[in-house]
């Protein structure tokens, strides 16, 4: 098998009679047919071949083995959002009174559908700590069927023992789901530890300049993919073409991009480590943080999110953000653009408080998504509102 870069430009890719040599588009609802019998056994399924662009059309079909070479596996379906790879995977595989046992330090969006979505078609989610083996055991059911977590953890870099908890699930008869959106096939291969199907959000650093929205949904076992693919065919939550485009030109780069990313990010941790206006700092790729080794172990480099507190609260956080004048504000990241937000007023405020708590999403959080700019630069930036929370006010002259 040819290598990661290698299969990032060229995997999946059939030219047409034109003789292009990018990926083209295929921006069309329907295909044609020769003959009314050929109709009937492409609906059927007894002919390979387009039939809808809801759910077969080339460029999508192209994204999906691409991404599926590079995570090693031979299925991938693509669908319209990360959210709804999340949404398809759990609709497509579960049934009222099933149970999931997850981290609770999800993105927010995703511990918003476990809690207030799937609750109403009768599906439990019992939250964990990513980390504490003994929870993870404990929660298990007899009507459990999977175990679900991000690694590294958004926004705090919480990393789990995959293999560990590949290793639980089997032994429970549960799968294992893994949300790999922040360290991508180029720095981790979750199926290599065990993992049963990988989620991704193509909008983050598959795109890679926030262009687009798109998701995966990845699995080795093709009856796991033939019903998340049928749920897609009837419910469609569809990647565009177009979508899959871009994403197959961001995948040329991943490698490359996510190495520099990670390069800035330790070197941002490193220093923002030393500010007297840090509380606190959450990036695995420091020798400080508690899950460093098994980083170190599970992955090719750290990411490129750095989350860090500053002394005090709500308002001594947004000050920071609001003395930036490169980095962008907004809740995305995975962006060429460094990206900075307040998760706990942003992506996280939707859920509960008592579950904000359980995640560590305190008001003085921020986090950084880490972009490709010049690390002094993306420093500087910050600086400006870091310098400010530590300098003392004047003392005002009181008249008598």
């Amino acid at each position: 098998m040819e290598k990661f870069d290698t299969r990032a430009v060229r995997s999946g890719q059939r030219r047409t009679s034109e003789s292009e040599h990018n990926d083209p588009i295929f921006l069309t609802s329907s295909f044609v047919f020769d003959s009314a019998r050929q109709a009937a056994a492409r609906f059927s399924h007894e002919e390979e071949g387009n039939v809808y662009s809801r759910f077969t059309n080339p460029t999508v079909r192209t994204f999906e083995e691409r991404l599926a070479a590079l995570e090693g596996v031979e299925h991938c379906i693509g669908t319209s959002s990360g959210m709804s790879a999340v949404l398809s995977t759990c609709l497509a595989l579960l049934k009222s009174g099933d149970h999931i046992v997850a981290a609770h330090d999800l993105f927010g969006s995703t511990v918003s559908m476990f809690s207030n979505v799937l609750s109403k078609f009768g599906i439990q989610t019992t939250f964990v700590s990513v980390t504490d083996h003994e929870a993870w055991k404990t929660a298990i059911r007899p009507e459990t069927r999977f175990l679900f977590l991000e690694s590294p953890t958004n926004p705090l870099g919480e990393v789990a023992d995959i293999s560990w908890l590949a290793n639980l699930a089997h032994d429970n008869d549960c799968l294992l789901v893994v949300d790999n959106c922040l360290c991508t096939p180029a720095l981790q291969l979750p199926f290599e530890m065990g993992a049963d199907i990988v989620i991704h959000s193509a909008t983050k650093f598959i795109d890679g300049q926030g262009r687009c929205i798109g998701g995966a949904v990845l699995a080795q076992d093709k009856e796991l993919r033939d019903q998340v693919f049928n749920f897609l065919r009837t419910c469609g939550p569809t990647m565009s073409p177009f979508n899959a485009w871009v994403f197959l030109n961001g995948l040329e780069t991943l490698s490359l991009r996510m190495h520099a990313h990670c390069e800035r990010a330790l070197e941002l941790a490193r220093r923002l480590e030393k500010h007297p206006a840090v509380a606190r700092i959450y990036y695995p790729g420091l020798e400080s943080h508690p899950q460093h080794a098994l980083a170190k172990r599970q992955q090719k480099a750290f990411g490129s999110v750095v989350a860090f507190e500053v002394h005090g609260g709500r308002e001594e956080a947004w000050s920071v953000i609001d003395a930036t004048r490169i980095l962008s504000i907004t809740a995305n990241l995975g962006d060429a653009k460094t990206t900075i937000t307040h998760p706990a007023s942003t992506t996280h405020c939707r859920i509960t408080q008592e579950q904000r708590d359980l995640a560590g999403i305190r008001e003085s959080l921020l986090r950084v998504g880490v972009g490709l700019e010049d690390i002094d630069d993306i420093e500087s930036d910050l600086a400006t509102g870091l310098d400010a929370l530590t300098q003392v006010p004047p003392v005002r002259a009181v008249r008598c």
